[in-house]
């Protein structure tokens, strides 16, 4: 086993336009799965604000 596969590694963690030249395929496969937990977060909270403002619509007969 090599010496970096044994020291524990910090949470992952991604910044927008952060250069990718140096992380390794696992790194950059944590990155992906990160992303993709994040896009179905936001998705989740953005669907329960359209379901909140269609009910809001309702109530006050808004089209």
């Amino acid at each position: 086993m090599r010496d970096d596969e044994d020291r524990p590694r910090g949470s992952v963690t991604h910044q927008i336009g952060q250069s990718l030249d140096t992380l390794s395929l696992s790194d950059l496969d944590a990155r992906i799965a990160l992303l993709r937990a994040e896009i179905v977060r936001i998705e989740a909270a953005r669907a329960a604000k359209q379901a909140a403002q269609g009910a809001a619509d309702a109530f006050f007969k808004r089209s």
